[in-house]
């Protein structure tokens, strides 16, 4: 039985197996210890579950087939009140959320779970919106799940007018409202993404016939200025501190440093990395291959023997045995990709801040405006640079003249002449 691979204790045993959902949990014992989570973590991630036990009913309890998803967030609702009265932890209850989300993939991979997903009240709404945006709009589908979120935030908000006949009495002054608050609180490109969306939506509206006048305008217009601002990246001393700084004896440090190496030797974006296969490494024409994003060019450069070799040592001693084709996994079981951008940028944060340097941002860009600044300083004219970088269009790289007044000279339009 798989719950004697994890526990000794007769009594921990019989705990474990009595209650509505004991036959689930040893069945989650084999899930966890087939996908690779050691027994230390499986043994923490079932005493967490015994509280769920214990919460669905007692030893008599009907055993359970199935769980719902009700009952799920019933309990964690519960016991994160009687926690906070009992002054826990909040690291606990995070772990017991860990816990608990790690069940309800089981279930649901297993078909055990019984969910009734709420319905909200705006979703026809967005579902619309969504389709028009494709069809209409020819909207990629990153922009697709940029405006999804931006308009779920404005459709929470109208409550319950967030339907087709609440929006024919919708004003510009709620519009107005709404965008104001929103912006108080949002940085310059949050802002301008849900102006952008605002104005899509509105319009999307009065095609579908929800409104009888034309309401995008309402949206106000927070000017921001095309290279108004000076980009911010690690200077070269910053870059190579930050990479003596990471400690290679470990596997997530050895794969830390491989994944850094690369941003600072090629100036390429989180995602390009986060997305770098097996197949993209030619190790026999000491070749890499970046994948395009955001609509630029793929990039196929020169495998430098410091970014070889920092691969070389993360593939051979620290990257799991797994069939995914990404380099790049996660360092716990169940071992999957980096699949989001903040897991990247939470791993530079920590080596910054580790390094003891004290910058306004610390994601993985900064790694990319060092780059491209390095390079104009070392006398590269802006076609390479836009062209190592992936832009597709040579106005997007201006932004990096500025901090580079010999680069200035490229861009400078001749004095006019005096005509008499």
């Amino acid at each position: 039985m798989a719950l004697e691979r994890v526990f000794e204790c007769p009594r921990t045993l019989r705990r474990l197996r009595s209650g509505p959902i004991g036959k689930l949990l040893e069945g989650f014992c084999s899930w966890l210890l087939e996908h690779g989570f050691p027994r230390g973590t499986t043994r923490k991630h079932l005493f967490n579950l015994s509280h769920l036990n214990e919460y669905l009913g007692g030893p008599r309890s009907v055993v359970r087939q199935t769980v719902s998803l009700r009952e799920v967030e019933g309990f964690f609702r519960a016991y994160s009140l009687q926690c906070r009265h009992r002054r826990a932890l909040e690291g606990y209850l995070r772990r017991l959320g860990y816990s608990v989300n790690r069940f309800l993939a089981y279930l649901r991979e297993s078909g055990f779970l019984d969910s009734l997903p709420r319905q909200e009240i705006y979703q026809p709404l967005l579902d619309g919106y969504l389709q028009w945006m494709r069809h209409y709009q020819h909207a990629s589908e990153g922009t697709l799940t940029v405006r999804s979120h931006s308009i779920t935030q404005f459709l929470d908000w109208l409550g319950p007018e967030a339907t087709a006949e609440g929006l024919s009495r919708l004003t510009a002054q709620r519009i107005e409202a709404f965008f104001l608050s929103y912006a108080r609180s949002m940085g310059r490109s949050a802002r301008r993404s849900m102006q952008s969306a605002l104005r899509t939506f509105l319009r999307f509206c009065l095609h579908q016939g929800y409104m009888e006048r034309p309401l995008d305008r309402a949206v106000p217009t927070l000017r921001t200025y095309k290279l108004a601002t000076v980009p911010r990246g690690l200077n070269d001393p910053q870059a190579q501190q930050v990479l003596r700084a990471i400690h290679r004896n470990s596997p997530g440090g050895r794969r830390d440093y491989a994944i850094l190496q690369l941003l600072y030797t090629y100036g390429v974006r989180g995602g390009q990395v986060r997305a770098l296969r097996l197949e993209d490494i030619d190790w026999v024409q000491n070749q890499i291959l970046f994948k395009a994003s955001k609509q630029g060019k793929d990039s196929r450069l020169p495998l430098t023997v410091q970014v070889g070799k920092s691969l070389l040592d993360y593939l051979q001693h620290s990257r799991p045995s797994d069939s995914h084709p990404h380099v790049f996994l996660t360092c716990r079981a169940p071992y999957h990709p980096l699949t989001h951008s903040s897991s990247l940028s939470a791993i530079v944060e920590r080596h910054i801040r580790a390094a003891g340097i004290q910058i306004p941002s610390k994601g993985a860009h900064l790694f990319r405006h060092g780059f491209a600044t390095r390079m104009l300083h070392q006398g590269h004219s802006l076609k390479a640079v836009a062209d190592v970088l992936g832009h597709r269009h040579l106005s997007t790289t201006f932004i990096y003249t500025k901090v580079d007044f010999n680069a200035l000279k490229q861009v400078g339009l001749a004095w006019p002449q005096e005509v008499h």
